[in-house]
C-alpha cells in the first residue's frame, strides 16, 4: 500500500488543480440555461477518467447524462465488486451578492477551497477518483472491481437514476455502494454515517373568499385564511416539541443504548451549535439531545408561508388564500405513505369549516439504516482510523439521500456513507468550501478501504 499512499501524497497539488478545473463548470441542474454546462462537465469527467486508466462513457438519460466509469477487468478473474456513487450537478449559487468571490472561480484560502460544488459533491467523489488513479498509475493490483456512477440530477431529485439502475442492473450488481456526500463533526472526528432520515413533502392551501376583500368593509364577517392557517399550524406541535398528529410516532424505532452511547461520543457543544446557527436558544423535542433531535427524531417543518400582499407599504385586505410548504423528516420504520395519510386526515379533521382545505402531495422517501456492526461498516471504520489517524465515530445524518434506498431495492446492496464535509463548509449556501485536509484524508481512506473490505 505504501506506493499507493506515496503517489497520493506527491500528487496533491495536481489533484487540487484538477478539482479546481472541475469546479469551474457551472453545472446547475435546477436552471435550464446550464444544460450545456452539465453536458460539458460530464464530458470532462469522462475524459479525466480515461486519462487515469478507467474505462468511461457518457450514458444519456431523459435529463442530464450519467457518467459510468469502470476499473479494467481481468479476464477469467472474479473479484468483489463495489460501486462508488457521486453527482456532478450543483445547487444554484444565488444569492450572488453574498459570495466573497465568484462561485465558479475557485479560490484557495489557507486549507479551504471555495467554490460552488466543492464539498457538495465534486470534491468528495473526486477523492475516490484520485485514490483509484493511485492504484492504476503505480501498477498496484486493486483487490476488487470498481464502478463509478456519477449523475447530474441529484440536486433535482435524481429523476432518471432509478431507471438507469434497473436497466443496468446486471452490470451494476455489487457487494456494496460507497457514497461520500455527507459530513463529519469536525476534522478530528472522521465518521461513518449509518442512518439517514426519510422525507415527505406537501403543500397546504386554505381558500376563503373568491377574491381579496377590503378589510374595512368585510373584515370581521369572513374568516381570514392567513389567520386560519396560522392557527391550524399552531395546533400541530405541543410545547414540548412533539408533533401533535395522532399516529405520527407509532412506528418510530427507539434509539438503542448503544446508539445513544455513540451519540454521546460526538464532539457536540450546545453553546457552539447555538452560536453557529445564530439563534437565541436551541429548541427541540424534550427528552432528546440536540444531536438526537436533528438526526434521529421525526419532524414537521414549515418551509415557507405566503398569503396576501407582500409589497412595500400596506394594503388593507382579507386575502383570498394562504399557503404553506411542509416537509416531514422521517426515521427508520416510519412509512412515508402512512405518515402522509395520518397528516392529511388530521388536517381535514381540524380545519375550520369557514375555509376550504387543499393538500398537494410532493416527493417522499423512506429513511435509511445499515447496521453499524456489519462487516462492511467495520471495514470502513478501520479505513477511516488509518487515514485520519483518529478514532472514528458513528453518526446519523438528519438529511435525506433517497437514492440509497434504490441501491438497496434494485441492486440489493447496502451503502457505506463516508462523508468528508465539515459543518462549516456551507453546502447549499453562499461561500461553499471544501477542506483540503479532508480531501487528502479522503483519498487515503478510499485507497485503504478497498483492502479493508476484503478482511
Amino acid at each position: 500500500m505504501q506506493v499507493v499512499l506515496d503517489y497520493l501524497k506527491h500528487n496533491q497539488p495536481r489533484f487540487v488543480a484538477e478539482l479546481c478545473e472541475l469546479l469551474r463548470f457551472p453545472s446547475v441542474s435546477a436552471q435550464p440555461q446550464h444544460k450545456k454546462d452539465l453536458r460539458n462537465c460530464a464530458e470532462w469527467l469522462v475524459k479525466h477518467c480515461r486519462q487515469i486508466g478507467l474505462e468511461a462513457k457518457i450514458c444519456p438519460t431523459a435529463g442530464h447524462p450519467i457518467v459510468l466509469a469502470k476499473t479494467p477487468r481481468e479476464k477469467k478473474t472474479r473479484k468483489p465488486h463495489y460501486m462508488v456513487y457521486g453527482h456532478y450537478d450543483v445547487q444554484p449559487p444565488e444569492p450572488l451578492d453574498l459570495w466573497h468571490t465568484p462561485p465558479f472561480e475557485p479560490r484557495i484560502e489557507g486549507r479551504s477551497l471555495f467554490a460552488r460544488g466543492s464539498t457538495d459533491n465534486k470534491g468528495q467523489f473526486f477523492a475516490h477518483l484520485a485514490a483509484v488513479e493511485a492504484y492504476l498509475q503505480t501498477g498496484t493490483p486493486l483487490p476488487c472491481d470498481l464502478t463509478f456512477v456519477i449523475e447530474g440530477e441529484e440536486e433535482v431529485g435524481s429523476a432518471n437514476l432509478a431507471k438507469f439502475l434497473k436497466s443496468h442492473r446486471n452490470e451494476l450488481k455489487c457487494d456494496a455502494v460507497v457514497v461520500s456526500d455527507t459530513g463529519i463533526p469536525d476534522a478530528d472526528h472522521p465518521a461513518l454515517t449509518y442512518a439517514l432520515r426519510g422525507i415527505i413533502a406537501f403543500e397546504i392551501t386554505l381558500r376563503g373568499p373568491s377574491r381579496d376583500l377590503h378589510s374595512g368593509i368585510f373584515g370581521g364577517a369572513v374568516d381570514n385564511p392567513a389567520m386560519a392557517l396560522s392557527q391550524l399550524l399552531g395546533k400541530l406541535r405541543d410545547k414540548n416539541g412533539r408533533i401533535a398528529i395522532p399516529g405520527f410516532y407509532d412506528d418510530v424505532a427507539p434509539l438503542t443504548t448503544y446508539e445513544r452511547k455513540e451519540f454521546a461520543r460526538l464532539p457536540t457543544n450546545d453553546a457552539e451549535l447555538q452560536k453557529l446557527l445564530g439563534v437565541k436558544r436551541l429548541f427541540g423535542e424534550r427528552g432528546f439531545t440536540p444531536t438526537e433531535q436533528r438526526s434521529a427524531r421525526p419532524t414537521f417543518e414549515i418551509n415557507g408561508l405566503t398569503s396576501g400582499y407582500q409589497g412595500q407599504g400596506s394594503k388593507t385586505i382579507v386575502p383570498a388564500w394562504a399557503r404553506t410548504k411542509i416537509t416531514c423528516r422521517l426515521v427508520p420504520d416510519q412509512n412515508p405513505a402512512r405518515i402522509r395519510k395520518a397528516v392529511c386526515n388530521h388536517l381535514k379533521k381540524i380545519c375550520p369549516p369557514s375555509v376550504r382545505l387543499e393538500i398537494e402531495a410532493g416527493h417522499g422517501a423512506e429513511a435509511y439504516l445499515v447496521s453499524p456492526t456489519s462487516a462492511h461498516a467495520q471495514a470502513a471504520l478501520r479505513a477511516l482510523r488509518q487515514a485520519f489517524g483518529r478514532e472514528p465515530v458513528l453518526m446519523r445524518e438528519g438529511g435525506s439521500i433517497p437514492i440509497v434506498n434504490d441501491f438497496k431495492k434494485v441492486l440489493g446492496a447496502d451503502t457505506l456513507l463516508l462523508g468528508l464535509g465539515l459543518p462549516e463548509d456551507n453546502a447549499h449556501s453562499p461561500n461553499e468550501k471544501f477542506d483540503l485536509d479532508c480531501f487528502e484524508n479522503g483519498q487515503r481512506m478510499s485507497a485503504l478501504l478497498w483492502r479493508e473490505l476484503l478482511h
